[in-house]
């Protein structure tokens, strides 16, 4: 396989010219039936990696996926693309999966989705080992993984795979794992010799905002109220705190509901049924909620309670913006909310329970940092960012820096000369020079950074510490006794003379101060951007709801944003919009269309200079049967000009009928002196040469056939 049939499907089912970072190589990888590991942020295109090479591949790819939710949700993504998928769950009839499991047989589906229990089923593998596979897909993989943060026992049982069907890619898929659990994960699968694709973890178009918990409801409703339309969802540490935060924003009438699981099966699956349709906006749940929907047009994030861990975190702000459109993330946090989360940790227990409070105390310091929070994210996934981003509140409202390169380099030497075995601590009584037995019984006071730092609290380098680790500059063994460890940014600092920004300590007075958000007037542009976005959202849940879909199903709003700025009237320019393929052009083209040309003449009317209106206001006049004098007249320009309007529509594609205008005898003449002249011509030289007894308009009719017959 080669990948001209990757991209020429990728056009077809999905309406993209071009790949994201990764996918090419990753598809590639797949056609040399190797082995892969991907690690991918949520909405970054994952699925695209395996479901390519399914559509361009004999047999069919098997998806092993945790949530039956989400296998709904994906199956009826790629039906509505033109793509044949089914899954087999638990929801189905006995009926439906053993007409699920024919066509599987057959060789009629590009994708099935099973469940790991169904996977794993002694019913299911004699099916697997009379069909025609072509890929093994494991999503959420970090699931395989005891060190990952939502570990499932029965996914360990999938290494079966590999030893029953040793010919067959593998490729394990997963927004969030740290190095230990993308280790775990190739050990677990007994993937061989895979290749691993990090794609950076970045998420650029979800602003990230971490405010304290002092008045999180007001806070809240002020935030929602000023994003009325916009879909979100708000994460609740328990089912209690989900209840109340649904009934106090219902009591400003904000269309709310809650989802935890002491609810009813069918209560959940309605709030989720409505949430998906848009029929509600806000949902406030555990964070169990999200993980079974592929719902992309979610604008925004709120955690109400502090996560109990950085992947969770991430992996839940990651609901947001799917569609690559702009999306939001708040986070309130307390020390009230560390207390919570210690205690159920410790009441739990377990052999990772140090690990997951290392973990908590991670994210405790990214909610603490006064560092760019997307340097913190992406140095936890051990991906260096070298600039601020400018999109979370530290880098909108900066605090006071200071060149913390001497401090920095202090730390990073201790840690050196202690060979890497001590923790946050051990290194701070190390600097300031305690006179702990432990130092004296391991010689940590002969190293020449002993005592280098006393000129510094113990509160002070903890807080140093602390931004060194979220800057990249040190990261943490969990598995090692959470020691320290040095990075290849650290040696930088070491060696290369590479400077270190530290931020001073600031009050807490100063701190809440920080991070207000700020509106700035819209241009008339950004405007009529907005009211044609929503003219086409509605648009688009009216026919969500007539054919019984959800509203993201049909076009996200990334699509639906593209189309409100760049306002494509026509099949061509429609069709280039990114998110349209063949089947959504063929089926809701028109509909978009008529909408778009009906706000550019209401507008013009009204009028507003839309900018790419005049050939659309020219063809709605032609649409209605007037002559190129009467548009002319109409629209107060030359008839010429009209007669340029309806020749650039037919080069492009469009439905105009020429015959009015020119000949076919007249056309084969033009294009037949044109045939005998050397490029570049002017109109003028054209008529001058076939003796000035044809109009200006007809030449143009003729060229602008000649064009669309080359394309």
């Amino acid at each position: 396989m080669n990948l001209t049939s990757a991209r020429e499907s990728l056009k077809k089912y999905y309406g993209y010219d071009t790949f994201r970072p990764m996918q090419e190589e990753i598809i590639q990888t797949i056609y040399d039936q190797k082995d892969a590991l991907v690690l991918m942020p949520t909405g970054g295109g994952k699925s695209v990696c395996y479901q390519i090479p399914a559509v361009t591949m004999e047999g069919t790819c098997v998806v092993i996926s945790p949530l039956i939710s989400l296998m709904k949700d994906q199956v009826e993504s790629l039906r509505a693309n033109g793509i044949n998928a089914a899954f087999l769950n638990s929801s189905i009839s006995g009926a439906e999966q053993r007409a699920v499991e024919d066509d599987f047989f057959n060789n009629n589906i590009d994708l099935l989705y099973v469940s790991p229990e169904k996977m794993v089923s002694s019913s299911f593998f004699p099916l697997l080992q009379r069909t025609k596979i072509n890929l093994f897909a494991i999503d959420e993989a970090h699931c395989i993984s005891s060190w990952g943060h939502d570990f499932r026992p029965e996914y360990t049982k999938l290494q079966f795979l590999k030893n029953q069907f040793p010919n067959i890619p593998i490729v394990c898929l997963t927004a969030t794992a740290d190095k230990l659990t993308r280790k775990d994960i190739i050990s677990q699968m007994n993937l061989q010799e895979p290749s691993v694709f990090l794609a950076s973890f970045d998420r650029p178009n979800i602003s990230l905002d971490v405010r304290p918990g002092q008045k999180r409801i007001e806070q809240i409703i002020d935030f929602i109220k000023k994003r009325p339309q916009s879909p979100g969802i708000v994460y609740c540490l328990s089912r209690k705190n989900t209840e109340d935060v649904a009934s106090k924003l219902q009591a400003k009438g904000i269309k709310a509901m809650c989802y935890h699981a002491k609810m009813p099966a069918i209560a959940r699956s309605d709030v989720q049924e409505d949430f998906i349709n848009d029929n509600i906006s806000v949902v406030c749940a555990t964070v169990a909620f999200g993980m079974g929907i592929d719902k992309s047009n979610v604008r925004w994030v709120i955690h109400y309670n502090l996560p109990k861990n950085v992947e969770s975190y991430y992996q839940e702000i990651g609901r947001a913006g799917r569609d690559g459109a702009k999306a939001e993330a708040l986070l309130f946090y307390s020390f009230r909310d560390v207390q919570v989360l210690r205690s159920i940790l410790t009441e739990n227990g377990g052999d990772l329970m140090d690990v997951k409070l290392a973990k908590l105390d991670r994210m405790l310091q990214f909610a603490d940092s006064l560092n760019c929070r997307r340097k913190i994210l992406l140095n936890y996934f051990n991906e260096n960012l070298d600039q601020d981003c400018g999109n979370c509140d530290v880098c909108k409202n900066p605090p006071n820096y200071v060149d913390g390169t001497v401090i920095a380099q202090k730390a990073l030497s201790a840690v050196v000369r202690l060979k890497e075995r001590v923790g946050i601590r051990m290194l701070i009584d190390v600097l300031r020079g305690s006179g702990r037995k432990e130092i004296f019984q391991n010689g940590f006071h002969n190293i020449k950074t002993y005592g280098a730092g006393r000129d510094f609290s113990y509160n002070d380098w903890q807080y140093f510490i602390t931004q060194l680790i979220n800057l990249g500059l040190l990261e943490m063994a969990y598995d090692q006794n959470n020691t320290l460890k040095v990075t290849p940014v650290s040696k930088e600092v070491l060696f290369s003379k590479r400077t270190v920004k530290l931020v001073r300590f600031v009050s807490k007075k100063e701190q809440k101060e920080l991070d207000k958000v700020k509106y700035q007037t819209k241009t008339k542009k950004q405007v009529l951007q907005d009211e044609l976005f929503e003219i086409l959202r509605t648009l688009r849940r009216q026919l969500a709801q007539k054919e019984g879909v959800p509203p993201y199903l049909i076009f996200n709003d990334a699509t639906l944003q593209e189309m409100a700025e760049k306002r494509p009237a026509f099949d061509a320019e429609f069709k280039a919009i990114s998110g349209v393929g063949e089947r959504k052009l063929v089926r809701y083209g028109n509909y978009f269309m008529d909408a778009i040309r009906n706000f550019i003449k209401t507008k013009t009317d009204e009028g507003q200079k839309v900018k790419g209106s005049t050939y659309v206001l020219t063809y709605l006049e032609y649409e209605n049967g007037a002559t190129p004098q009467q548009i002319a007249n109409a629209r107060g320009i030359a008839p010429m000009t009209v007669y340029g309007h309806l020749a650039t529509l037919y080069e492009r594609g469009i439905d105009i009928d020429v015959s009015k205008y020119v000949t076919n005898k007249e056309i084969d003449q033009i294009l037949s002196q044109i045939d005998k002249m050397t490029p570049p011509f002017t109109l003028t030289q054209v008529q001058e040469a076939l003796g000035g007894q044809i109009a200006y308009h007809k030449i143009k009719f003729a060229m602008a056939h000649q064009a669309r017959a080359e394309v």
